[in-house]
């Protein structure tokens, strides 16, 4: 009887060496792209981190969007370009020739020129043209106030308000947040007591009216109100960091990390903060949101910055007394109430995709 022999068979690999198996033609897939994937099926978020990605663009380009100054021009031979040079002067770095210093741009004569889009400054006046109402035929695309100021420059320019507090107040915001959480959440014991006492005593106070009571003690400055807003709002951040740091600080890598001699510092900071963050970015959406419009709710007030600084609230403060320029009102308010929805759906949408319950 002839001996039966066996050959073993390779499994089959395609061009890239992969096993071809059935069913596992995925390739690997780190946590950031499972999150990604999960984030793209909530469209309305989707379209809401494209409208904050334009509001960016918007923000670092207002001066050449909106400028009473040309975006570049020759003059007697030399070329400028007026929204760079501008800030090269305020740095020191570069200066103006005597005969454009404090000079009307719009009345010098220039070999050629390049104009904004909006030929007009968020704070620049036209008197002519006080109240034109949009779409009217007027340079003013989007009417103008009671002193000529143009409604889509001020808009313009004060998303880079708006965007700067949301994003520095919660820069502040998040990092007391995150070490006061994290101290609560690893040490635990009275540590965890007194830090979770301090977070009940804030939540108690009204953040809005504590903003309030500070701002009306110091002139108005825009890093105040960056500052106060996120010294009120890290308290849900520290929630967050806490109770996640809760569930990390008994697993098995930590264990090995302490078993081999780290330190608190390292351990917290290298291996247990990494892996606890990912709730903390949806506080923090929510918190921009948050922080927009309550910058917002401040200049309406009066209490924001400076009255030379145009804001979308500013703006909105302008209506109260204008109440027949009902553009004064439309246009700032669309923009508030787009921009703190859109933080809100990134938010929603941020919240379901670290959700491991809802990936397929």
């Amino acid at each position: 009887m002839a001996e039966e022999t066996t050959t073993a068979v390779a499994p089959a690999t395609d061009t890239n060496g992969a096993d071809a198996r059935k069913g596992d033609n995925r390739p690997d897939q780190t946590y950031f792209s499972l999150v990604r994937h999960q984030f793209r099926k909530n469209k309305l978020g989707v379209a809401s981190f494209y409208f904050i990605i334009l509001m960016f663009v918007v923000a670092i380009f207002a001066d050449f969007l909106a400028n009473s100054r040309p975006i570049i021009c020759s003059y007697k031979g030399t070329v400028y370009i007026p929204p760079v040079q501008e800030y090269l002067v305020g740095l020191g770095i570069s200066k103006y020739p005597p005969e454009l210093t404090n000079v009307n741009w719009k009345t010098l004569e220039y070999d050629w020129e390049v104009s904004a889009p909006i030929p007009f400054d968020a704070g620049s006046s036209d008197l002519g043209n006080s109240f034109a109402a949009p779409f009217s035929g007027s340079d003013h695309y989007l009417g103008a106030d009671q002193l000529g100021r143009d409604v889509l420059s001020g808009i313009i320019h004060g998303s880079r308000i708006s965007l700067s507090i949301g994003f520095v107040s919660m820069g502040i915001a998040a990092i007391i947040g995150v070490i006061l959480g994290a101290l609560a959440g690893y040490f635990g014991g009275w540590v965890d007591i007194t830090i979770s006492r301090i977070i009940e005593i804030f939540l108690n106070f009204p953040s809005f009216f504590l903003i309030i009571t500070v701002v009306s003690f110091f002139d108005a400055n825009i890093w105040l109100v960056m500052i106060v807003i996120g010294v009120t709002g890290w308290m849900s951040i520290a929630r967050f960091v806490r109770g996640e740091v809760l569930r990390v600080r008994n697993l098995e890598y930590v264990t090995a990390a302490n078993s081999v001699g780290f330190g608190a510092t390292r351990v917290i900071f290298r291996h247990v903060l990494p892996n606890s963050l990912a709730p903390v970015l949806v506080a923090i959406a929510f918190g921009i949101a948050g922080a927009i419009l309550t910058e917002s709710s401040l200049s309406f007030l009066g209490f924001g910055v400076p009255a030379t600084v145009v804001t979308w609230g500013s703006m909105l403060n302008l209506a109260r007394s204008n109440v027949a320029a009902w553009w004064l009102a439309i246009f700032p308010g669309l923009m508030i109430f787009l921009s703190v929805v859109s933080y809100n759906l990134i938010g929603d949408g941020l919240r379901d995709a670290l959700d491991p319950r809802l990936r397929d």
